[in-house]
């Protein structure tokens, strides 16, 4: 079985080499340049940069700096959907107030959306900004 096989692959083998050598058009056919050969590689890696990587990093971007800008008095929601009032400001947590009395110390990583007031003005006249994280 593995001989017939083996003469099988053999005989594919030598009859496709035999067809491309004696190909009239394969003697004929002129080489690509060497940057034809590399713009559909270059050409797809810069879609995918700008189609998905790019806007990743920059939705990364605002969301660390909405993040820093965090202060006392702003309300947020957490990506685990927790409302509450930032109280306190540490260096990589907040203290959030959810209900009287109870407080809630929170990584900032896990602040979804931050929403505050502008300052200047009353409550009433303006409404308020939201930034999402």
């Amino acid at each position: 079985m593995s001989d017939t096989l083996a003469v099988f692959f053999a005989q594919l083998t030598s009859a496709a080499a035999s067809t491309a050598a004696g190909s009239p058009d394969a003697a004929n056919t002129p080489a690509q340049p060497w940057w034809l050969t590399w713009a559909f590689p270059l050409l797809f890696a810069g879609l995918i940069y700008f189609a998905f990587l790019r806007p990743q990093m920059q939705a990364t971007k605002q969301k660390e700096q909405t993040v820093k800008t965090a202060k006392t008095g702003d309300k947020i929601v957490t990506s685990s959907g927790i409302h509450g009032v930032i109280t306190n400001v540490k260096e990589a947590t907040v203290i959030v107030k959810v209900a009287d009395n109870v407080k809630l110390e929170i990584e900032k990583t896990h602040i979804d959306k931050i929403t505050r007031s502008d300052s200047g003005g009353s409550d009433s006249d303006k409404p308020a900004v939201t930034a999402k994280a």
